[in-house]
């Protein structure tokens, strides 16, 4: 194992810390100007927490233990470790406490974040240079995700008062993503195999690299998913 794996297996650690951290604290800062007891608030961070590192300690005994490398068991080896995020998002974008709390989160705030996808497609493109990823699931190939990443200051400085240019950019930086996690899926060694090259994408099931579909990717959409609830809530 090279410097550079290394390097990047810390990166995707450090990554996934820093900016869950940072949504910590931004959910902590809202619900402080919440009409909410301190105690109903605290409730509300420490489950946060807990689910957090709950969820982290499972996939990381899934992906230690070998069970999500086992390509022959697709879907059931993927499976739960990419829905979970998605249906525990889903249900706390239309919950009754994310509408409230969403009033007190600045959409450049929401947007701000998602800046992390810049550094995330830097990983990815490491991988690439190590042989570890194909070259379709970085900015040399076909993923354009970088794109969102790149414009999210741009976007909450120029736009964040702008409902209409929030929604696009929302919507399109949405299709980026969901068109790396396409390729993502094309791209691993299963029956739904479209890209053939070598090296598969079998990488991101390996621990710590597999932080990546479990926690940015839905810290991606996420933000995402939040950030149209807020728009087209007219909340903001």
């Amino acid at each position: 194992m090279t410097p550079i794996y290394f390097t990047t297996a810390f990166g995707f650690v450090l990554l996934t810390a820093l900016f869950f951290g940072l949504v910590l604290r931004e959910l902590r800062k809202a619900l402080a100007k919440t009409s909410w007891t301190e105690e109903r608030q605290k409730r509300i961070q420490s489950r946060s927490m807990m689910v957090i590192i709950g969820w982290a300690v499972i996939v990381a005994v899934l992906s230690m233990t070998g069970f999500t490398r086992r390509m022959e068991l697709f879907p059931l080896n993927l499976a739960p470790v990419l829905l979970v995020p998605l249906i525990g998002i889903l249900f706390i974008t239309f919950s009754r406490a994310a509408k409230h709390i969403l009033q007190f989160v600045p959409m450049q705030t929401l947007t701000r974040l998602q800046v992390f996808r810049v550094f995330v497609e830097i990983l990815l493109w490491l991988l690439f240079i190590e042989n570890l990823l194909p070259v379709q699931m970085t900015f040399e190939g076909i993923n354009f995700d970088i794109v969102a990443g790149l414009t999210a200051p741009f976007a909450a400085y120029l736009f964040s008062v702008n409902r209409k240019a929030m929604i696009a950019w929302n919507i399109v930086s949405l299709c980026l993503l969901i068109n790396i996690v396409t390729i993502a899926i094309l791209s691993t060694p299963t029956p739904l195999r479209v890209f053939f090259n070598e090296p598969a994408n079998t990488i991101v099931a390996v621990f710590p690299f597999i932080l990546l579909p479990t926690f940015l990717v839905p810290l991606a959409y996420g933000l995402h998913f939040l950030s149209l609830r807020k728009l087209l809530s007219r909340q903001d």
